[in-house]
């Protein structure tokens, strides 16, 4: 039986995960596990994790609605007061970087729905691909500070056409539950020549319609369980509630202290997680 509390601790998971480099989906699956879900996850569960991503992907477009509105050609091109993308006096991006940086991963994503389903949304597949995930972002933030890549993107309205793509067909690994969709797209960036705060910029700008998307797709699943009222609304009100709080919190206290978090801390977290998780409860 689903519980509120249940409803909280998921909430801020989602919350805290859904836009550091860490891995939400890897979070989610691994604190089912502690919860006791483990593999025979209810299907209002899995409704409510879709609720609370969606509330996630809100709260990362309130963030970022002014240069949503620029791309779209209803804001103002001269400036941009949002809290994490850096006033210019020319607008660069546009629709196609973005179609750039969605498209490859979202392909993937729908070819490979089901085979990802089977093998990847296990604990062990998982575990992996926190480490895997770890040293690929530990080895692109040492290229990076070493002065190996050439800088030519300082912010987001900077980034090319190329670079988009790059980081779009990066992003692809990140179908690999557990790998993390920011940090594949952060440490692509860097590796194209973005700084880091235009890749966090962009990382978290694309992770808007694609999370959308992939959202909107599980709901049209899970319509006949609304249609039905098997779901408990007080559930589904208070993760939502919790995880967009604890979203939008997250990603302004992160781009506030950007410069101060190295890719590296975040790969150490991974490593530890992944050690304690299999000695505690794989073993």
């Amino acid at each position: 039986m689903l519980h509120w509390f249940d409803s909280i601790i998921l909430g801020i998971v989602e919350g805290l995960t859904e836009f550091l480099p860490v891995s939400s989906t890897g979070h989610m699956i691994l604190t089912n596990e502690l919860l006791g879900y483990g593999q025979n996850t209810p299907e209002q569960l899995k409704t409510f994790e879709i609720v609370i991503q969606f509330a996630a992907i809100l709260a990362i477009a309130i963030v970022y609605r002014n240069k949503i509105f620029q791309v779209l050609g209803l804001g103002r091109t001269e400036s941009a007061k949002s809290l994490s993308v850096d006033a210019l006096p020319k607008r660069r991006l546009n629709l196609i970087h973005v179609l750039l940086g969605i498209v490859p991963p979202l392909a993937v994503a729908f070819l490979f729905r089901h085979p990802i389903k089977e093998l990847g949304f296990t604990t062990v597949p998982v575990l992996w691909a926190l480490v895997v995930g770890g040293i690929y972002m530990w080895i692109s933030e040492w290229l990076y500070d070493s002065g190996k890549i050439k800088r030519t993107a300082e912010t987001m309205d900077d980034i090319s056409y190329k670079q988009a793509l790059i980081i779009g067909c990066i992003q692809c690994i990140s179908v690999w539950p557990g790998f993390s969709r920011s940090g594949s797209t952060i440490a692509g960036g860097m590796l194209s020549g973005l700084s880091y705060r235009a890749s966090a910029d962009f990382s978290f700008f694309i992770a808007i319609p694609i999370m959308t998307a992939a959202t909107g797709y599980e709901l049209l699943e899970s319509l006949d369980l609304f249609r039905a009222g098997t779901l408990d609304v007080g559930f589904l009100l208070t993760g939502f509630v919790v995880s967009f709080a604890v979203a939008w919190i997250v990603v302004v206290a992160f781009l506030k202290v950007l410069q101060k978090i190295k890719l590296k801390y975040f790969a150490w977290y991974r490593f530890v997680l992944a050690a304690l998780f299999y000695l505690l409860v794989v073993r």
